[in-house]
């Protein structure tokens, strides 16, 4: 029993040492995030875009940041066509390039989007403009 007692004072006074003990480190914050980044819904070529951001090239002078990156994004437009002709889904998934400006958490952003050549209109780039929430 005298042993038990002596291991459990030992074990005690290393745990309290231990615990009590500090590096020269500096603390480092331990944060979690389960979404990051932002939202933004707009309009481009008489249609509607939603996207969640992507990978961006951003200068950050708080609360501002401005970045140029790619858009994965949700464009929602109905095909105008004749009467009983095939037409494309009105959601379809494309990926832009554009411009972000954000302030705190209100992001403005300029996307540009591409429609690809068809029978009756040639390709060519479209500007939009979509207003959003950064997390």
């Amino acid at each position: 029993m005298k042993n038990f007692f002596k291991a459990s004072v030992c074990v005690f006074f290393i745990l309290v040492t231990a615990s009590s003990v500090h590096s020269q480190e500096a603390v480092k914050k331990v944060s979690v995030n389960f979404w990051e980044g932002m939202v933004v819904g707009g309009y481009v070529n008489e249609g509607a875009f939603v996207n969640f951001g992507g990978p961006t090239i951003k200068f950050v002078s708080k609360p501002w940041s401005f970045g140029f990156g790619i858009l994965p994004t949700m464009r929602i437009k109905q095909d105008k066509v004749a009467k009983e002709a095939t037409k494309n889904s009105a959601i379809t998934p494309t990926a832009g390039f554009g411009f972000t400006f954000a302030y705190k958490h209100l992001v403005l952003q300029v996307p540009f989007y591409y429609n690809a050549k068809t029978a009756t209109s040639n390709g060519k780039w479209h500007p939009g403009v979509g207003l959003g929430f950064r997390f």
